[in-house]
């Protein structure tokens, strides 16, 4: 049996399981993740940590997205998986870890996370693509990952999940595909974010790399400023800090809560078929 937490940061839930003495023996990981993250039938969840030794941080990790696809980066796990360290004792309050988009600083204090994020690369702003012969005006930023990010007016009222899915699958953003931000200015404080993830294939109610995307590109285009409040579907608010540069963006941080859902073992039958 596989023991694991599952934790929630802001509306995404997360299955995270401490592999530094290498518990977890599957033969096929990306199938094992596949099956436990199922709702219904196994454990569910938006994605899967696995935490494991590292030479350069107090932990490394890797992340597999609902599909049993391995991404290089997700906000809100980061933050659960900052916790889940703290807890377990393999770091302080003040700790960093090791991904694909590189070292990441964290500052756990409570049930609250704050997460340094690498540099965001490729912003690309005010292009339009078709959907079905309607024009949609795009923005695109990777902030760990890719992102796409389009203003709408009406944000409760918008498909998301059919809009989403056809910019995720876009030939704009082929071949690794793109997560697809829907974004309503409040004020210059203030935005609402409905996100479209690549790897879950649906709508999240939140997305902490989406959040941080939707606000740089908002200050990008002039329409908010550090530190911006980013409302997702969970009712919950992330807070996006940053520093504007002529360039592009640097000293950007994440801030959320973070839940312990529960902590229990993964029996054999919920993952073997």
């Amino acid at each position: 049996m596989i023991e694991f937490f599952k934790m929630n940061g802001s509306g995404n839930d997360f299955i995270l399981i401490d592999n530094r003495t290498q518990v977890l023996n599957v033969q096929n990981l990306p199938e094992f993740v596949k099956t436990v993250c199922e709702r219904k039938v196994s454990v569910g969840a938006d994605g899967l940590i696995i935490i494991e030794n590292s030479e350069r941080a107090d932990f490394r990790w890797r992340f597999f997205n609902a599909d049993g696809s391995e991404v290089e980066m997700c906000g809100n796990g980061g933050r659960c998986a900052a916790r889940f360290a703290r807890i377990k004792g393999i770091a302080g309050d003040k700790l960093s870890f090791e991904t694909e988009a590189g070292i990441i600083d964290a500052e756990v204090r409570g049930d609250e996370v704050k997460l340094r994020l690498t540099d965001p690369h490729s912003i690309k702003i005010n292009f339009s693509i078709m959907i079905d012969d309607r024009s949609f005006e795009m923005n695109f930023i990777n902030t760990g990952v890719p992102h796409a990010v389009h203003y709408v007016k009406d944000l409760d009222r918008f498909d998301v999940l059919t809009i989403g899915r056809a910019l995720r699958y876009h030939n704009e953003f082929q071949p690794a595909g793109t997560n697809a931000n829907f974004l309503e200015s409040i004020d210059r404080h203030t935005i609402r974010v409905r996100t479209y993830e690549r790897g879950v294939e649906d709508e999240t109610l939140a997305c902490g790399t989406g959040a941080v995307a939707s606000a740089l590109i908002s200050s990008w285009k002039g329409l908010a400023e550090s530190p911006v409040d980013v409302r997702v579907k969970s009712n919950e608010t992330l807070k996006i800090h940053f520093r504007k540069t002529d360039t592009g963006f640097a000293d950007i941080y994440l801030e959320g809560k973070t839940k312990v859902v529960y902590e229990g073992r993964i029996w054999e039958e919920a993952y073997i078929r």
